[in-house]
Protein backbone atom coordinates (compact mmCIF):
# COMPACT_ATOMS: atom_id res chain seq x y z
CA UNK A 1 0.00 0.00 0.00
CA UNK A 2 1.34 3.67 -0.86
CA UNK A 3 0.70 4.67 2.03
CA UNK A 4 2.68 2.54 4.27
CA UNK A 5 6.63 2.88 3.46
CA UNK A 6 9.26 1.89 4.73
CA UNK A 7 10.66 5.44 5.77
CA UNK A 8 7.15 6.29 7.25
CA UNK A 9 7.18 2.78 8.93
CA UNK A 10 10.41 3.51 10.22
CA UNK A 11 9.40 7.35 11.44
CA UNK A 12 7.02 6.23 13.32
CA UNK A 13 9.10 3.47 15.30
CA UNK A 14 11.98 5.79 16.11
CA UNK A 15 9.55 7.99 17.81
CA UNK A 16 8.32 5.36 19.53
CA UNK A 17 12.02 4.86 21.06
CA UNK A 18 12.76 8.06 21.30
CA UNK A 19 9.77 8.37 23.75
CA UNK A 20 10.99 5.33 25.40
CA UNK A 21 14.60 6.32 25.67
CA UNK A 22 13.61 8.80 28.54
CA UNK A 23 11.75 5.90 30.49
CA UNK A 24 13.76 3.19 32.08
CA UNK A 25 10.81 1.66 34.00
CA UNK A 26 8.54 1.68 30.86
CA UNK A 27 5.46 3.33 30.04
CA UNK A 28 2.03 2.21 29.46
CA UNK A 29 1.08 1.85 25.37
CA UNK A 30 -1.56 4.28 25.60
CA UNK A 31 0.36 6.95 27.14
CA UNK A 32 3.39 6.22 24.04
CA UNK A 33 0.55 6.88 21.34
CA UNK A 34 -0.46 9.66 22.67
CA UNK A 35 2.76 11.50 22.50
CA UNK A 36 3.77 9.95 19.82
CA UNK A 37 1.15 12.08 17.98
CA UNK A 38 3.09 15.00 18.76
CA UNK A 39 6.34 13.56 17.91
CA UNK A 40 5.28 12.40 14.56
CA UNK A 41 1.94 13.90 13.20
CA UNK A 42 -0.76 11.63 11.60
CA UNK A 43 -0.69 11.91 7.72
CA UNK A 44 -3.75 12.20 6.04
CA UNK A 45 -4.33 8.72 5.33
CA UNK A 46 -3.63 8.08 8.90
CA UNK A 47 -6.04 10.28 10.62
CA UNK A 48 -8.54 8.53 8.46
CA UNK A 49 -10.66 5.33 9.78
CA UNK A 50 -11.18 1.62 8.88
CA UNK A 51 -13.93 0.71 7.31
CA UNK A 52 -15.53 -2.13 8.97
CA UNK A 53 -14.82 -0.32 12.08
CA UNK A 54 -14.97 3.26 11.78
CA UNK A 55 -11.69 3.35 13.90
CA UNK A 56 -8.67 5.66 13.21
CA UNK A 57 -5.68 4.44 11.88
CA UNK A 58 -2.84 5.98 13.16
CA UNK A 59 -2.57 4.44 16.36
CA UNK A 60 -4.00 0.95 14.88
CA UNK A 61 -0.67 1.14 12.46
CA UNK A 62 1.89 2.51 15.21
CA UNK A 63 0.82 -0.74 17.18
CA UNK A 64 1.16 -3.11 14.33
CA UNK A 65 4.57 -1.64 13.34
CA UNK A 66 6.03 -2.60 16.41
CA UNK A 67 5.65 -6.49 16.01
CA UNK A 68 8.94 -6.47 14.08
CA UNK A 69 11.01 -4.78 16.88
CA UNK A 70 9.39 -6.72 19.53
CA UNK A 71 10.10 -9.86 17.70
CA UNK A 72 14.31 -8.16 17.32
CA UNK A 73 14.41 -8.14 20.88
CA UNK A 74 14.52 -4.39 20.59
CA UNK A 75 10.66 -3.63 22.37
CA UNK A 76 9.20 -5.54 25.10
CA UNK A 77 5.75 -5.54 26.33
CA UNK A 78 4.15 -7.16 29.17
CA UNK A 79 0.36 -6.33 30.14
CA UNK A 80 0.45 -2.79 28.51
CA UNK A 81 3.41 -1.70 29.62
CA UNK A 82 6.65 -0.69 26.77
CA UNK A 83 9.81 -1.20 27.69
CA UNK A 84 12.75 -0.73 25.64
CA UNK A 85 15.67 -3.71 25.75
CA UNK A 86 19.42 -2.52 25.76
CA UNK A 87 19.34 -4.03 22.21
CA UNK A 88 16.77 -1.53 21.02
CA UNK A 89 18.73 1.22 22.69
CA UNK A 90 21.84 0.23 20.64
CA UNK A 91 19.37 0.20 17.67
CA UNK A 92 18.25 3.48 18.25
CA UNK A 93 21.50 5.21 18.70
CA UNK A 94 22.82 3.24 15.62
CA UNK A 95 20.51 3.26 12.78
CA UNK A 96 19.51 6.72 12.94
CA UNK A 97 18.12 6.76 9.35
CA UNK A 98 14.24 5.85 9.50
CA UNK A 99 14.71 3.47 6.50
CA UNK A 100 17.47 2.10 7.16
CA UNK A 101 16.12 1.65 11.26
CA UNK A 102 13.08 -0.41 9.37
CA UNK A 103 14.78 -2.53 7.25
CA UNK A 104 16.88 -3.60 10.14
CA UNK A 105 14.06 -4.70 11.96
CA UNK A 106 12.24 -6.61 9.50
CA UNK A 107 15.53 -8.41 8.39
CA UNK A 108 15.54 -9.33 12.05
CA UNK A 109 12.09 -10.16 12.63
CA UNK A 110 12.58 -12.56 8.99
CA UNK A 111 15.44 -14.09 10.85
CA UNK A 112 12.89 -14.69 13.97
CA UNK A 113 10.01 -16.34 11.39
CA UNK A 114 12.57 -18.78 9.77
CA UNK A 115 13.31 -20.39 13.16
CA UNK A 116 9.34 -21.19 14.27
CA UNK A 117 8.18 -24.66 13.62
CA UNK A 118 5.81 -24.51 11.15
CA UNK A 119 2.87 -25.43 13.95
CA UNK A 120 3.68 -21.75 15.96
CA UNK A 121 1.96 -18.89 14.86
CA UNK A 122 3.56 -15.96 13.07
CA UNK A 123 2.15 -12.47 12.01
CA UNK A 124 2.32 -11.20 8.45
CA UNK A 125 3.59 -7.87 9.19
CA UNK A 126 3.17 -6.64 5.45
CA UNK A 127 -0.45 -7.36 5.56
CA UNK A 128 -1.76 -4.01 6.43
CA UNK A 129 -5.30 -5.67 6.69
CA UNK A 130 -4.47 -7.28 9.21
CA UNK A 131 -3.42 -3.94 11.64
CA UNK A 132 -6.57 -3.33 12.64
CA UNK A 133 -7.29 -6.68 14.41
CA UNK A 134 -4.00 -7.66 15.84
CA UNK A 135 -4.08 -3.94 17.35
CA UNK A 136 -7.91 -4.36 18.77
CA UNK A 137 -6.80 -8.03 20.32
CA UNK A 138 -3.37 -6.00 21.76
CA UNK A 139 -5.80 -3.01 22.98
CA UNK A 140 -8.42 -5.38 24.70
CA UNK A 141 -5.41 -7.12 26.72
CA UNK A 142 -3.94 -4.00 27.59
CA UNK A 143 -7.81 -2.92 29.26
CA UNK A 144 -8.04 -6.23 31.20
CA UNK A 145 -4.85 -5.65 32.72
CA UNK A 146 -5.40 -1.73 33.56
CA UNK A 147 -8.50 -3.15 35.42
CA UNK A 148 -7.06 -5.46 37.19
CA UNK A 149 -4.11 -3.88 38.16
CA UNK A 150 -6.46 -0.86 39.38
CA UNK A 151 -8.43 -3.52 41.28
CA UNK A 152 -5.19 -4.64 43.23
CA UNK A 153 -3.65 -1.22 43.68
CA UNK A 154 -6.61 -0.11 45.36
CA UNK A 155 -7.28 -3.45 47.65
CA UNK A 156 -7.68 -3.00 51.17
CA UNK A 157 -3.67 -3.96 52.39
CA UNK A 158 -5.61 -7.23 54.54
CA UNK A 159 -7.63 -8.65 51.73
CA UNK A 160 -4.08 -8.64 49.34
CA UNK A 161 -2.01 -10.16 52.13
CA UNK A 162 -5.29 -12.89 52.91
CA UNK A 163 -5.05 -12.89 48.83
CA UNK A 164 -0.97 -13.85 48.70
CA UNK A 165 -1.58 -16.56 51.80
CA UNK A 166 -4.61 -17.76 49.41
CA UNK A 167 -2.08 -18.16 46.50
CA UNK A 168 0.38 -19.90 48.63
CA UNK A 169 -2.68 -22.31 49.77
CA UNK A 170 -3.64 -22.80 45.90
CA UNK A 171 0.28 -23.70 45.09
CA UNK A 172 0.12 -26.81 47.83
CA UNK A 173 1.85 -24.56 50.67
CA UNK A 174 0.40 -24.94 54.50
CA UNK A 175 -0.19 -21.51 55.88
CA UNK A 176 0.46 -21.56 59.80
CA UNK A 177 0.36 -18.06 59.86
CA UNK A 178 -1.04 -14.74 58.70
CA UNK A 179 -0.18 -11.16 60.47
CA UNK A 180 -3.30 -9.46 62.35
CA UNK A 181 -3.86 -6.15 61.58
CA UNK A 182 -1.17 -4.05 63.56
CA UNK A 183 2.69 -3.90 63.18
CA UNK A 184 3.73 -7.44 61.46
CA UNK A 185 7.63 -7.54 62.39
CA UNK A 186 8.33 -7.33 58.75
CA UNK A 187 7.14 -10.40 58.33
CA UNK A 188 2.81 -10.98 56.92
CA UNK A 189 2.59 -14.69 56.56
CA UNK A 190 4.85 -17.99 57.54
CA UNK A 191 4.06 -20.96 54.96
CA UNK A 192 5.97 -24.57 55.14
CA UNK A 193 5.77 -27.08 52.21
CA UNK A 194 4.19 -29.94 54.76
CA UNK A 195 1.39 -29.63 57.43
CA UNK A 196 3.76 -29.93 60.46
CA UNK A 197 6.46 -27.99 59.21
CA UNK A 198 9.20 -30.40 59.23
CA UNK A 199 9.94 -30.76 55.67
CA UNK A 200 12.01 -28.15 53.17
CA UNK A 201 12.40 -24.74 54.50
CA UNK A 202 10.33 -21.93 56.47
CA UNK A 203 8.84 -19.74 53.88
CA UNK A 204 8.60 -15.89 55.65
CA UNK A 205 6.57 -13.51 52.99
CA UNK A 206 6.49 -9.56 53.35
CA UNK A 207 3.13 -8.52 51.89
CA UNK A 208 3.44 -4.49 50.56
CA UNK A 209 0.65 -3.12 49.15
CA UNK A 210 1.86 0.43 47.53
CA UNK A 211 2.78 2.74 44.72
CA UNK A 212 6.19 2.76 44.69
CA UNK A 213 8.92 0.68 44.15
CA UNK A 214 10.57 -1.21 46.56
CA UNK A 215 14.20 0.03 47.20
CA UNK A 216 17.33 -1.89 48.03
CA UNK A 217 16.90 -1.05 51.53
CA UNK A 218 13.68 -2.38 51.97
CA UNK A 219 15.26 -5.55 50.42
CA UNK A 220 18.05 -5.49 52.96
CA UNK A 221 15.19 -4.77 55.96
CA UNK A 222 13.31 -7.83 54.96
CA UNK A 223 16.80 -9.99 54.57
CA UNK A 224 18.11 -8.94 58.53
CA UNK A 225 14.42 -11.02 59.54
CA UNK A 226 15.30 -13.84 57.88
CA UNK A 227 16.85 -16.91 59.76
CA UNK A 228 19.93 -18.98 57.71
CA UNK A 229 17.50 -22.01 57.14
CA UNK A 230 14.66 -19.20 55.60
CA UNK A 231 13.58 -18.41 52.00
CA UNK A 232 12.14 -15.05 51.85
CA UNK A 233 9.51 -13.80 49.15
CA UNK A 234 8.73 -10.24 48.67
CA UNK A 235 5.40 -9.58 47.15
CA UNK A 236 4.29 -5.89 46.68
CA UNK A 237 2.22 -4.10 43.92
CA UNK A 238 4.80 -1.29 43.07
CA UNK A 239 7.51 -3.54 41.67
CA UNK A 240 10.98 -3.32 42.73
CA UNK A 241 13.99 -1.09 41.61
CA UNK A 242 17.08 -2.23 39.70
CA UNK A 243 18.93 -2.49 42.35
CA UNK A 244 16.73 -3.86 45.06
CA UNK A 245 16.68 -7.17 42.42
CA UNK A 246 20.31 -7.04 41.97
CA UNK A 247 20.24 -7.14 45.48
CA UNK A 248 17.79 -9.89 46.00
CA UNK A 249 19.41 -12.09 42.94
CA UNK A 250 22.73 -12.17 44.25
CA UNK A 251 22.51 -12.16 48.08
CA UNK A 252 25.53 -14.67 49.51
CA UNK A 253 23.29 -16.30 52.39
CA UNK A 254 19.37 -15.81 51.82
CA UNK A 255 17.05 -17.26 48.95
CA UNK A 256 14.84 -14.03 48.26
CA UNK A 257 12.12 -13.90 45.38
CA UNK A 258 10.11 -10.89 44.38
CA UNK A 259 7.34 -11.18 43.58
CA UNK A 260 5.35 -7.99 41.35
CA UNK A 261 1.86 -7.36 40.85
CA UNK A 262 2.92 -9.02 36.85
CA UNK A 263 4.01 -12.23 38.14
CA UNK A 264 1.51 -12.47 41.21
CA UNK A 265 -1.56 -11.97 38.57
CA UNK A 266 0.45 -14.80 36.54
CA UNK A 267 0.59 -16.87 39.47
CA UNK A 268 -3.17 -16.40 40.29
CA UNK A 269 -4.48 -17.58 37.22
CA UNK A 270 -1.87 -20.79 36.74
CA UNK A 271 -3.55 -21.71 40.10
CA UNK A 272 -6.88 -20.48 40.17
CA UNK A 273 -8.85 -23.73 39.90
CA UNK A 274 -6.46 -24.67 43.08
CA UNK A 275 -7.14 -21.63 45.20
CA UNK A 276 -9.71 -22.20 47.68
CA UNK A 277 -12.83 -20.49 47.15
CA UNK A 278 -12.92 -17.93 50.04
CA UNK A 279 -9.65 -16.51 48.68
CA UNK A 280 -10.79 -16.62 45.28
CA UNK A 281 -13.87 -14.53 45.90
CA UNK A 282 -10.84 -11.84 47.01
CA UNK A 283 -10.25 -11.87 42.91
CA UNK A 284 -12.58 -14.08 40.85
CA UNK A 285 -12.07 -14.01 37.18
CA UNK A 286 -13.37 -14.73 34.14
CA UNK A 287 -12.01 -15.64 30.47
CA UNK A 288 -13.18 -14.25 27.69
CA UNK A 289 -12.62 -15.41 24.36
CA UNK A 290 -12.03 -13.74 21.10
CA UNK A 291 -11.92 -14.79 17.14
CA UNK A 292 -7.52 -15.25 16.68
CA UNK A 293 -6.12 -13.51 13.85
CA UNK A 294 -5.59 -15.81 10.95
CA UNK A 295 -1.97 -16.74 10.06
Amino acid sequence: MAEITSKRRGEMLRGIFKILMDEPNGMRAKDILQKLETEVPPTEYERGTYEKSNVRRYEKLARFHTIATVKAGWLQKEKGLWSLTDEGRKAFETYTNPEEFDRKALSLYRKWAEEQTPDEEVEDIEDIEEASTLATLEEAEESAWNEIDQYLAEMNPYDFQKLVAGLLRGMGYYVSYIAPQGPDKGIDIIAYSDPLGIKGPRIKVQVKRRADRISVDGIRSFVAVLADEDVGIFVTTGGFTRDAEDEARTHQTRKIMLIDMKKFFDLWVEHYDRIPEEYRRLMPLKPVYFIAPSE
